[in-house]
């Protein structure tokens, strides 16, 4: 019996450190972990991008609003990529059919950022994303300076930008 309860101690205790280490996205505090697989074969870490301001947007093949804001994330990073902006589109491939659906969805755009396969939802877990689309702001230091749940429009991703952008000179 006290062994049982030992067990369940310990079996506890292990839940909530990990519980711990799962810090949601909140504004002002550093971003969760990012270590995902990329749909060219490669891989993302977040950490590599320390230095940069880095927009990551959760989102799936099957979601409208994804589709609708796809072409502002391409727009937002080709313009500010010189500024040195990194823009992450984070699918959420527990959630799909197949990667070949991620990637006929990606081929219907010219997207020049990297696409991450978060293949079983660690990372949409980590950040707590209750739905999708979600962008997450992140600032040259790691830090979270906003996150925006469902469509995003053209301005306020502008605003959102403006936020973890370097001042200009």
């Amino acid at each position: 019996m006290r062994l049982r309860a030992l067990q369940l101690g310990i079996f506890l205790l292990a839940g909530a450190a990990t519980a711990l280490e799962a810090q949601p996205a909140k504004v002002g505090k550093r971003a969760p972990k990012i270590d995902l697989p990329t749909l060219t074969g490669g891989r993302v870490e977040l950490s590599k991008m320390r230095g940069h301001p880095v927009v990551v947007s959760f989102w799936g093949t099957w979601c409208p609003p994804c589709r609708d804001e796809f072409p502002e994330l391409i727009r937002i990073q080709a313009k500010h990529a010189a500024a040195g902006l990194y823009v992450i589109g984070v699918n959420g491939r527990d959630q799909e059919r197949s990667t070949k659906d991620v990637r006929r969805f990606v081929d219907l755009f010219p997207v020049s950022f990297t696409i991450a396969l978060d293949m079983r939802g660690s990372v949409r877990r980590a950040y707590r994303i209750e739905a999708q689309p979600t962008t997450v702001f992140i600032d040259s230091s790691g830090f979270v300076r906003q996150v925006h749940t469902g469509r995003i429009t053209p301005e306020e991703l502008e605003e959102a930008v403006a936020l973890i952008l370097p001042p200009s000179s």
